[in-house]
């Protein structure tokens, strides 16, 4: 599980710098949507890793997570109003 999700944290940001380095808007927005599934993984399996009592402490991460959503669906957002 532990490497499940460091997989999914590496390909939050390596996906992010993928897109950007494209030529079009539409691809960067597509690597920005992989990159919201990322951390959707991640998400999930800090969840199930509580429910199964491997961590005991996950909120802090998973506001961090949101946070994170947030600035990609804003993201989003504005490149789509862009091209």
């Amino acid at each position: 599980m532990s490497s499940q999700i460091k997989h999914a944290a590496v390909s939050v940001p390596s996906n992010i710098a993928e897109g950007a380095a494209r030529k079009g808007e539409k691809e960067f927005i597509q690597f920005l949507y992989i990159g919201l599934g990322s951390l959707a993984e991640i998400e999930t399996q800090l969840i199930l890793a509580k429910r199964l009592n491997f961590v005991s402490e996950i909120e802090v991460t998973l506001e961090n997570i949101h946070r994170i959503k947030q600035m990609l669906n804003g993201l989003i957002h504005y490149m789509r109003k862009v091209k």
